[in-house]
C-alpha cells in the first residue's frame, strides 16, 4: 500500500506526529510519501524513520517544498518508555511536568509561545503521558480561556493526566474565573507533587 502525508505549512512537531500515526497503522512493505516545507522537518523525519525501522529518501522539489519517501521495513514494538515507567519493585514511576511560563526558553517571547504550544501538543500525542502537569506563575495563562493549548491539555486530561494550576497565580493575573481545564491547587500541593515525583520535566 502507498500512503501520502501532506504536512506542508505544519509547525514542529506536527509533521512528525502525522507521519508517526501513518507508520503505526501501516504494514511491512508499505510506502509513505510525506511533503513538508522546511529542512528541519526533513531532518526530524529522518530520525523518526530510523527509530521506526523505515527506509528514508528525501529530495527538494522546489523552494520550501520537500518530498520524503519512507518504506516500512520492520514493525518495532511500541515501548518507548516502558523501562522508565516501571520501577524495580514493580510500581509505576510518577512523572510530573512543571510549567512556570507561557513561553519556552529564553530569548524571543513570540518564538517561546510557539515552542510551548508545540511542546504541549507533542505531550498530548505521545503513547505515555505525565501523571501530573503543574502550572504556576506565567504558566497559569496556558490553562485559561484564550490559551491556544486548551485542546491539547483537555486531551491530556481525558487520557488521565492531572492538570493543576496555582490559585495564587491565577488570582495575581486576574484569571481565577477563567480557568478552562484542570483544577485550582495550592503551593503545598505543588511542592508535594514535586517531592513525590520520580521524574520532573521542565520545558
Amino acid at each position: 500500500m502507498k500512503y501520502e502525508v501532506n504536512a506542508m505549512g505544519k509547525q514542529c512537531p506536527i509533521p512528525v506526529v502525522m507521519t508517526k500515526e501513518m507508520i503505526d497503522k501501516s504494514a511491512v512493505g508499505d510506502e509513505i510519501l510525506v511533503f513538508v516545507d522546511n529542512e528541519t522537518a526533513v531532518n526530524n523525519l529522518s530520525k523518526l524513520a530510523a527509530k521506526k525501522g523505515c527506509s528514508f529518501v528525501s529530495q527538494k522539489l522546489e523552494e520550501k517544498k520537500y518530498q520524503v519517501n519512507m518504506k516500512v521495513q520492520e514493525k518495532k514494538a511500541a515501548a518507548e518508555s516502558t523501562q522508565e515507567q516501571i520501577m524495580c519493585d514493580g510500581h509505576k514511576k510518577v512523572t510530573v511536568a512543571v510549567i512556570s511560563s507561557n513561553t519556552m526558553g529564553n530569548g524571543d517571547d513570540e518564538l517561546g509561545k510557539i515552542l510551548i504550544k508545540g511542546f504541549l501538543y507533542a505531550l498530548s500525542q505521545m503513547e505515555t503521558h505525565p501523571d501530573t502537569i503543574l502550572f504556576y506563575n506565567g504558566g497559569a495563562r496556558l490553562t485559561t480561556q484564550g490559551s491556544e493549548s486548551l485542546e491539547d491539555l483537555k486531551n491530556l486530561e481525558k487520557a488521565g493526566t492531572e492538570i493543576l494550576t496555582c490559585g495564587t497565580c491565577l488570582k495575581h493575573y486576574g484569571l481565577m474565573d477563567k480557568l478552562a481545564v484542570g483544577k485550582v491547587t495550592d503551593m503545598y500541593t505543588i511542592a508535594e507533587k514535586m517531592m513525590g515525583a520520580d521524574k520532573i520535566i521542565r520545558p
